[in-house]
C-alpha cells in the first residue's frame, strides 16, 4: 500500500487559484492554476475552482498526497447556516461597508487589534447584525473566512478557522483566545473555533476519496492567509529575515522575536509559532511607476541609472493622497516634484523614494521593538530590477536576494507538510 508523502497547497487569490504539490524534500512536483471565470466574487465560483484543481491532479499523484492546506484572502468572509450554506454574498477583503460600525468594533477589541478597521472580519460581522433581516440573521450559525469555508468542503467540519485569518475577527493571538468582550456578545456562538495554522483538522471526506482519487489517509490542516503563505514560501526562516513585496504596492514582513503592534503607524503582528511576523503595507509601489512608464521603458531607463550617484530629490511616490505605513495618514499628499528633464533621473528619484519608504518601514519596526533586519528577500515584479535592488542595498545595508518563490500555493503546501516550522533565532542558521 502506497504511503502518502506529498503535500498539496491551494491558494485562493484575488484573481484566481493556484495549486502546488511538494515532496518530502520541499521540491515542487506539480503546479496548476485556474481562474474564477466571470464571477470572481462568487463563493460558488470559488467552490467550482476548488473542484477543478482537485480534478486536475494527475492520477498517479493524487493518492500520494498525505496532507493539504488552503489559503485565502484576509478578511473575506461568509455568514453561513449550520450546514455551511452561505446566507448572503461574500463580503470581500477590501469591502469597507463596516466603516459605520467602527465605534462598536472599537468597544470590543484592544486599541492595537487589526480588527479595528472598516474592512475587518469583525466589522463585517457587526454590519450583518445591523443590516440583515432578523430572520436571516437568526439563521446565521458560522462566520467563516474564505479559506475556512473552502477547507470545510474537504474535511466536513464546519466552524473551524485558524489564528491568521481570525486575527481580523478580533481573536487575540497573544492569549490564543477571543477577548472576553467578544465571548460575552449574544452572537458569540457564530465565531469559529480557532486552531493553529497547520494543525490537523481531519481527513478528507469519503466522497473526495472516491471522486478525485485522494488517499483515505489524506489530512486537511487549518489554513492561513495568502500573504502569510507567500512569506512561508520565500525561504525566510530565521529571526531578522524580512520579505519585501514590490508589487503594485509595497509590503514588508519581518520575522521577529518580539511582537510589535502600533496601529498609529499601520503596524501589526501575526503569530508564527513562538515568533512574530511584524509588518505593514505602503500605498507606494509599482502602480506609481506604471503611471509614468510602461514595462519596456522602465527596463530601458533603469539601465541608464547609476545607483551610486547622489540625488537631490526627496520624493514620496503615491498614486493619490493617503498612506497606511510607515506613515499612517489618510491625507498624506504624494511628493513627486520637481520633475527633472531627464526621464532616467526622474525614475531614479522614484525608485530612491520607494527605497527610503522601505527603509523607514524596517527602521520603524526596530524602533518599536522588533528584531533588527539582518537579511532581506524580495518578491514581486520589482524584484527583477537590479538597479532598484542596488539602491535598496545601499540604504538598508543588509544582503538582498530574490526569494526563490513567493507562490502562496507553495507556502500553503509547506504549511500542510510541516505546520509552522520551527524558525531559528540563531543568525548563523
Amino acid at each position: 500500500m502506497m504511503v502518502p508523502s506529498f503535500a498539496l497547497g491551494i491558494d485562493f487569490g484575488t484573481s484566481g487559484v493556484r495549486a502546488a504539490v511538494v515532496d518530502g524534500q520541499r521540491q515542487e512536483r506539480w503546479q496548476y492554476r485556474t481562474d474564477y471565470g466571470d464571477q470572481p466574487l462568487s463563493y460558488a465560483a470559488w467552490k467550482r475552482a476548488l473542484w477543478t484543481v482537485l480534478a486536475a491532479l494527475p492520477p498517479d499523484l493524487a493518492p500520494q498526497i498525505g496532507r493539504l492546506a488552503l489559503d485565502g484572502t484576509s478578511g473575506t468572509v461568509l455568514l453561513c447556516d449550520e450546514f455551511g450554506q452561505p446566507l448572503t454574498s461574500a463580503l470581500m477583503y477590501n469591502d469597507g461597508r463596516g466603516k459605520a460600525i467602527l465605534p462598536q468594533v472599537k468597544d470590543l477589541v484592544s486599541a492595537e487589534s487589526p480588527a479595528r478597521s472598516a474592512t475587518s472580519s469583525l466589522a463585517k460581522l457587526l454590519w450583518w447584525q445591523a443590516h440583515l433581516p432578523s430572520d436571516l440573521w437568526a439563521q446565521g450559525r458560522y462566520v467563516l473566512h474564505q479559506a475556512d469555508w473552502l477547507s470545510a468542503h474537504l474535511h466536513g467540519c464546519w466552524g473551524i478557522s485558524d489564528y491568521h485569518n481570525s486575527l481580523k475577527l478580533g481573536y487575540d493571538v497573544g492569549a490564543l483566545a477571543y477577548p472576553d468582550a467578544l465571548i460575552h456578545q449574544p452572537w458569540a456562538h457564530r465565531l469559529p473555533q480557532v486552531l493553529v495554522p497547520g494543525q490537523v483538522v481531519g481527513r478528507v471526506t469519503a466522497d473526495l476519496v472516491q471522486r478525485f482519487g485522494l488517499s483515505a489517509q489524506c489530512e486537511v490542516v487549518a489554513g492561513t492567509t495568502d500573504s502569510i503563505a507567500a512569506f512561508l514560501a520565500s525561504g525566510a526562516h530565521r529571526v531578522g529575515d524580512g520579505v519585501t513585496s514590490l508589487g503594485s504596492t509595497l509590503a514588508i514582513k519581518l520575522l521577529s522575536a518580539q511582537r510589535v503592534d502600533a496601529s498609529e503607524y499601520g503596524i501589526y503582528s501575526h503569530r508564527l509559532g513562538d515568533y512574530w511576523l511584524a509588518g505593514g503595507a505602503s500605498n507606494t509601489g509599482g502602480a506609481v511607476l506604471k503611471q509614468f512608464f510602461d514595462t519596456d521603458t522602465l527596463a530601458h531607463l533603469s539601465q541608464q541609472i547609476d545607483p551610486t550617484v547622489p540625488l537631490n530629490l526627496d520624493y514620496y511616490p503615491l498614486l493619490q493622497p493617503g498612506e497606511r505605513f510607515p506613515i499612517n495618514d489618510p491625507h498624506l499628499l504624494p511628493r513627486i516634484t520637481p520633475r527633472p528633464a531627464e526621464d532616467a533621473t526622474f525614475l531614479h528619484g522614484l525608485l530612491l523614494g520607494m527605497a527610503r519608504i522601505e527603509q523607514l518601514g524596517y527602521d520603524l519596526l526596530a524602533q518599536r521593538g522588533a528584531s533588527p533586519l539582518q537579511r532581506l528577500y524580495t518578491a514581486g515584479g520589482g524584484a527583477q530590477n537590479p538597479t532598484w535592488t542596488t539602491i535598496r542595498e545601499h540604504l538598508l545595508k543588509v544582503p538582498i536576494k530574490n526569494a526563490p518563490t513567493t507562490e502562496a500555493a507553495v507556502g500553503a503546501a509547506y504549511l500542510a507538510q510541516g505546520g509552522i516550522r520551527p524558525f531559528s533565532a540563531d543568525p548563523s542558521h
